[in-house]
């Protein structure tokens, strides 16, 4: 059993041009038995909906313990699952007619309250933090993936491009974004790679609000070619055989005398 709680965004940090809406609330779940709550965990749940004046202009995430589990595409009206495991659960939500409430509710804040507040709200911002790492032990000639990790991001408007050897590169996956305990968001960018030897990639992440630009580069370290990997797995599994049959030989010779006496 676990106790389940919800949060969103701050209003009280809240800049112009932002307008987080509460959807769920922790009363909404019923409390446990006095009696387990020394046993219980507690873990959350986000359902964040934002809209603002930069792109995207209106999101929505879906998080567990700051790990997303969906997003939404609204110009199709439906979940989407970061994972393909995720998959059956986005088909079965029908608040469909919800979100699209929440949204309008969302974007006439901004448009009939926003203006008004201008300048009255202090403005905050996050100046995003990059990291990038591989998602499976790095082995060379051998398909892997590298993460882009985008951390203190506020508000939630960016763009991530990838390079390679200072070339840029096609083909990475969408950034997802999602947010956290707390009045910031993290993003995730994915790019599909088979790691060299002399490999140089970098993250290049831009806050569009303001320009600012952090730049993240993965160089292959602490690695084994695959080929080398495999020899010395197989000098191990040999030298672990020879090691038995030594062992075998000598519990045999010794109990010899014992079977004559």
């Amino acid at each position: 059993m676990h106790e389940s709680e919800s949060e969103v965004v701050s209003d009280s940090y809240r800049p112009h041009g932002l307008q987080p809406t509460r959807l769920l609330h922790p009363w909404d779940f019923p409390a446990p038995a006095p009696g387990w709550r020394d046993e219980l965990q507690n873990h959350t749940f986000l359902h964040t909906m934002y809209c603002q004046d930069w792109s995207p202009n209106v999101a929505l995430s879906e998080s567990y313990d700051e790990d997303q589990l969906f997003s939404f595409d609204f110009s199709q009206s439906i979940r989407v699952p970061r994972l393909p495991e995720f998959a059956d659960w986005a088909h079965q939500h029908g608040d469909t007619s919800d979100i699209m409430f929440d949204k309008g509710f969302c974007r006439a804040m901004i448009e009939e309250i926003g203006s008004e507040l201008e300048g009255q709200i202090p403005v905050s911002r996050g100046f995003p933090i990059v990291q990038v790492f591989t998602l499976k032990p790095l082995e060379f000639g051998k398909p892997n993936t590298l993460v882009c990790f985008i951390s203190n991001l506020f508000p939630p408007t960016l763009t991530v491009n990838w390079q390679h050897q200072s070339a840029p590169v096609e083909g990475a996956g969408p950034t997802f974004v999602s947010a956290v305990d707390g009045l910031t968001f993290q993003a995730f960018s994915y790019l599909n790679v088979t790691p060299a030897p002399s490999d140089l990639f970098s993250c290049i992440v831009t806050h569009e609000i303001d320009g600012y630009t952090a730049i993240a580069f993965w160089v292959p370290q602490n690695a084994l070619p695959s080929d080398l990997l495999e020899n010395v797995l197989c000098g191990v599994a040999f030298g672990l055989g020879v090691l038995g049959i030594i062992v075998g030989l000598v519990l045999f010779y010794c109990r010899k005398p014992c079977l004559g006496g």
